[in-house]
């Protein structure tokens, strides 16, 4: 079963740069299990309003929280993997 994962950011943000990082290493160990949709935020104002000062945030589907950073790779493969 493949996990999508949404992967709010935007161009020019250092530290989704560093997210990007963890995410490429969580594809790497688990190529088959996780799919990444890339969804730049200042696309919507109503993205642009919910994630604007907390991005880069990777969130499961219907979950309109997800995990924003700070986090490493231990605290994304633990909130990508749980139910």
């Amino acid at each position: 079963m493949t996990i999508e994962l949404s992967f709010y950011t935007t161009d020019g943000c250092h530290l989704c740069e560093q997210a990007t990082g963890l995410l490429q290493q969580l594809l790497s160990q688990y190529p088959e299990q996780y799919q990444i949709e890339l969804i730049d935020i200042v696309e919507s104002d109503r993205l642009v309003e919910l994630y604007g000062v907390r991005i880069p945030v990777i969130a499961k589907q219907g979950d309109i929280d997800g995990l924003g950073w700070p986090f490493d790779g231990a605290q994304l493969l633990t909130y990508a993997s749980s139910t």
